[in-house]
């Protein structure tokens, strides 16, 4: 790879969860490519500024390419050379002149619910509970350690602003209620910390584990920037299947740039490419986004991919098919037949 004088700009969104994949990725380049530069541009985009604006309101989600058009329109112009997305923000029709360079190695895809600790917010005297009370209102109610989705007691108001969670929770518990919930990860705990509006949340194992977050063998969640007293349960995939591409970072770079390729082709994790590229295919055959009621995951297994998928846009179907590691599209595709066919 040849040395150049200017540096590689990486872009990114500035949220915590967006700087600790960009600098994983930096580092990764930084690395594979020690005599080449590598620096982070960071970019604002519509997404983050609606996710804390009046814009944002209950029930209305957020169109596809919030999150990423900012940082394409640095690419086509020339004001950055690689732009790095949680894959599953990336619509599945780019721009014309961009494309996927890379994927990394995945991380784990499963989500996590989120929950208060019934002995540690029974613990506090009324006047230290973090919200102002008064009489008549309800209490911040807790759970015991290890609840899941199945144990939850009926009522339970979870917060998410996900179409794909709530369709497969409803599915699975039509007893619970749901209320709207955005902003990063620090903000949406501090928020289940403080509110008895709601009693948990859902958020991805891959983000939590991003920003150094754990959740620990007696199931309290842990971190810097994780209020005392929150509990974590990892959801199992047949309870709840990951949004497309949930879990890995995209590489997004101009088509005609042959030394980024180059470049993206030392990055890329061939098995993760695959799988996501299934996953990608399936939902450009459904016709959906990041906020259609669908979900997909696909993995590889003795070199063959599976893909599992669900849908909730004409009552609740399931599929689940294996092709060829080699052809990732066309079993996106066949799975999205699967789902669309008339039952």
């Amino acid at each position: 790879m040849p040395e150049s004088n200017r540096p590689i700009l990486i872009a990114t969104r500035g949220s915590a969860l967006a700087l600790a994949q960009a600098h994983a990725v930096l580092n990764q380049c930084r690395e594979t490519f020690p005599k080449l530069r590598f620096e982070l541009k960071i970019i604002k985009t519509t997404g983050d500024k609606l996710q804390t604006a009046s814009l944002a309101r209950s029930g209305r989600s957020l169109p596809k390419g919030l999150f990423t058009k900012e940082l394409e329109v640095a690419l086509l112009k020339g004001r950055a050379d690689m732009a790095v997305h949680s894959l599953k923000d990336l619509p599945t029709e780019l721009p014309p002149g961009l494309q996927l360079g890379a994927v990394t190695r995945r991380a784990d895809v499963r989500d996590v619910l989120i929950y208060r600790s019934a002995d540690h917010f029974a613990s506090l005297p009324r006047q230290s509970h973090p919200t102002e009370w008064t009489p008549g209102q309800a209490a911040l109610r807790g759970f015991t350690p290890h609840t899941s989705l199945l144990n939850l007691p009926p009522g339970t108001v979870i917060a998410t602003s996900s179409t794909r969670r709530q369709a497969q929770i409803q599915a699975l518990r039509p007893d619970l209620q749901f209320t709207e919930l955005r902003g990063n990860v620090p903000t949406r705990l501090e928020k289940l910390a403080t509110r008895n509006s709601f009693d948990a949340t859902i958020l991805a194992l891959a983000g939590l584990s991003r920003l150094n977050f754990q959740i620990t063998p007696e199931g309290r969640l842990i971190g810097d920037a994780v209020p005392d007293g929150l509990l974590a349960t990892i959801l199992p995939l047949d309870l709840m299947l990951p949004c497309v591409g949930q879990g890995a970072i995209g590489i997004e770079i101009r088509a005609d740039d042959e030394r980024l390729q180059a470049i993206c082709a030392r990055l890329n994790h061939y098995h993760t490419h695959q799988a996501v590229t299934a996953e990608r295919a399936f939902l450009r055959a459904m016709g959906g986004g990041c906020q259609s009621p669908v979900a997909a995951c696909a993995e590889v297994v003795d070199n063959h991919l599976r893909l599992r998928a669900v849908s909730f846009l004409h009552g609740v179907r399931r599929a689940e098919a294996t092709g060829p590691i080699h052809d990732p599209v066309a079993l996106g595709e066949t799975v999205a037949a699967q789902l669309k066919a008339t039952p």
